[in-house]
């Protein structure tokens, strides 16, 4: 029985509302700001209504760039995109894997191995800055794809998240695989693999945006402008030189930084959703 309550339905949407409101109101004046130009972001009160200059703002962004460094804000976010994929699929793979390894396979000190794993949670990528920055260094992966993304492809939470969902996989299906003749790997990519698909699906969504929004990493591996990742030019662009900020085309920029996380989760929230709150297989 559900009762009706005309009052706490209606003050439920008014604070669902107003929580909204506030959450897209930052959101609104980003898009604002981007579709004016120089002069009229520098006069006060600052506009709240779309202007004109949207399409140019876009154009100048993406394609001539902003700032000292001028780079295209296109090839920066190509820059992320690429090294958000690569800490996603890498960090996956990866757990998937490790996680098969620890719970199908019986070898000495197994779980010493994986309490090992688990307590590098305790030590990330800000912690070990330094000794991380030295061994990229020296293997010459300054400024390159590779040195954005190795660092932080390990995962004990992606690996731990895994061993939970091989766990609930009934052994009776791994006895009727090996009846059927089939071997580990056929046993992983057959059977675990689409158990899990909506598991590596939330998990993608989550170290998607991981990957997009790094800031510390980049900035500290990366001196060439071509290298630079969409979210750490945003701070560049404010600190450019004498000049003022552009602040449309900086308002731009971080509107263009917020979509690929959008589109990622808005396209895989039902397996995001799925992957997160289902318990049995």
């Amino acid at each position: 029985m559900i009762e009706n309550r005309p009052f706490i339905t209606f003050l439920a949407h008014l604070t669902l509302i107003v929580g909204i409101g506030i959450v897209a109101f930052p959101i609104w004046i980003t898009f604002v700001a981007s579709t004016h130009d120089a002069v009229r972001m520098t006069q006060v009160p600052l506009p709240l209504l779309p202007g004109d200059q949207f399409f140019n703002n876009l154009q100048t962004t993406l394609f001539k760039g902003v700032g000292a460094a001028a780079t295209p804000v296109g090839m920066m976010m190509l820059n992320s995109l690429i090294v958000a994929l690569m800490i996603a699929v890498g960090k996956i793979v990866i757990s998937l894997l490790s996680a098969f390894a620890i719970v199908y396979f019986k070898f000495p000190f197994r779980m010493m191995f994986f309490w090992m794993i688990f307590l590098t949670l305790m030590l990330p990528v800000e912690v070990r800055i330094l000794p991380t920055f030295a061994v990229v260094a020296d293997l010459g992966m300054l400024n390159s794809y590779w040195g954005l993304s190795i660092p932080l492809i390990a995962s004990a939470t992606a690996t731990f998240m895994f061993r939970q969902v091989f766990l609930t996989v009934p052994d009776e299906m791994l006895e009727a695989a090996r009846v059927d003749g089939a071997g580990p790997m056929r046993f992983f990519w057959d059977i675990l693999i689409p158990l899990s698909r909506t598991n590596i699906a939330a998990l993608f969504v989550i170290l998607f945006i991981y990957g997009w929004n790094q800031y510390l990493w980049p900035l500290l591996i990366t001196t060439d402008a071509s290298m630079f990742t969409v979210v750490m030019s945003v701070k560049q662009m404010l600190e450019s030189a004498e000049a003022s900020p552009d602040w449309h085309l900086i308002m731009m920029t971080s509107l263009l930084a917020m979509l690929p996380p959008i589109v990622v989760v808005l396209s895989m929230q039902k397996m995001f959703v799925q992957g997160l709150t289902e318990t049995d297989k």
